[in-house]
């Protein structure tokens, strides 16, 4: 037996026949709407201004925040690398725990 599923979108300001659902974010929250061709022509010309004043912001994956390495602390690997070698217990993935972060600076 074969099934056949079809998705009808509907404008969300109207109630028409929706040509393609538009997610946009707001005060760090992420919205999206279908709209028609004719009211997406509209919300994109009510926020060119702010678009074209506005600067990208660095996307994350499913709204999860990026931490990045910095210089500021030292390299993860090295500081496993060096509790390893005074018989400290670090796990070998993960976060490592604060008193060993500490340790190594001290020792350094």
């Amino acid at each position: 037996m074969a099934q056949r599923v079809v998705v009808t979108l509907h404008d969300d300001i109207d109630g028409g026949e929706a040509a393609e659902r538009i997610v946009f974010g707001l005060d760090g929250k992420s919205y999206e709407i279908d709209l028609s061709q004719a009211n997406a022509r509209k919300l994109r010309k009510v926020l060119a201004p702010y678009v074209h004043a506005g600067r990208k912001a660095r996307s994350t994956s499913g709204g999860v925040k990026v931490y990045r390495h910095t210089a500021l602390t030292p390299d993860p690997a090295a500081v496993r690398a060096w509790a390893r070698s005074h018989r400290m217990d670090v796990p070998p993935r993960g976060r490592i725990p604060k008193r060993v972060y500490e340790a190594f600076e001290a020792a350094q």
